[in-house]
């Protein structure tokens, strides 16, 4: 492979059975392994992670994007999606179309007996507003700097005054 060759492959492509995994754990619910696909990629509205959750557990809480859209391939095994106050059933080969929006919250959970593999695909809209309502909570995050993020996650709860600490 020449060079310039070399130079697009590390830019544009990755193989996620060839990434070392992230372990997040939080009993009772919570047990995934995960990598970030598009870091230090050449995309830049795009997202990507592989996500490997344990029987019986969930990858993260129950929540919806005001500004991002999410997609999510089921590569192997079965589960539940829960959206919108419903449980839908996912297996291998299921294709799932999360638009931004209040109707939409969701979330992913491994209700069968052996692991659950799944893509998440992601467009990455900043600044972006994150809800969870099992637990009242949001997180705000964006930034024009990524050498300087921004992200706080607050409960929902009353507001400062406009004028509140303002000289």
């Amino acid at each position: 492979m020449s060079d310039h060759a070399a130079t697009l492959a590390a830019a544009l492509i990755r193989n996620f059975n060839e990434i070392p995994l992230t372990h997040r754990f939080r009993d009772p619910n919570y047990d995934t392994r995960f990598a970030r696909l598009a870091r230090d990629t050449a995309a830049q509205k795009l997202g990507a992670t592989i996500d490997v959750l344990e029987p019986g557990k969930r990858g993260c809480p129950y929540h919806l994007h005001h500004a991002q859209e999410e997609m999510f391939i089921v590569v192997e095994g079965e589960g539940t999606l829960r959206v919108a106050g419903e449980m839908l059933p996912l297996k291998a080969g299921d294709v799932v179309f999360i638009p931004a929006g209040p109707e939409y919250p969701h979330q992913i959970i491994n209700t069968s007996d052996a692991q659950l593999k799944y893509l998440s695909i992601s467009t990455l809209e900043a600044p972006e507003i994150c809800e969870y309502p099992d637990s009242g909570k949001y997180m705000a995050e964006g930034s024009l700097d990524k050498s300087d993020p921004f992200e706080v996650i607050e409960r929902k709860g009353p507001s400062l005054d406009y004028w509140d600490g303002e000289p």
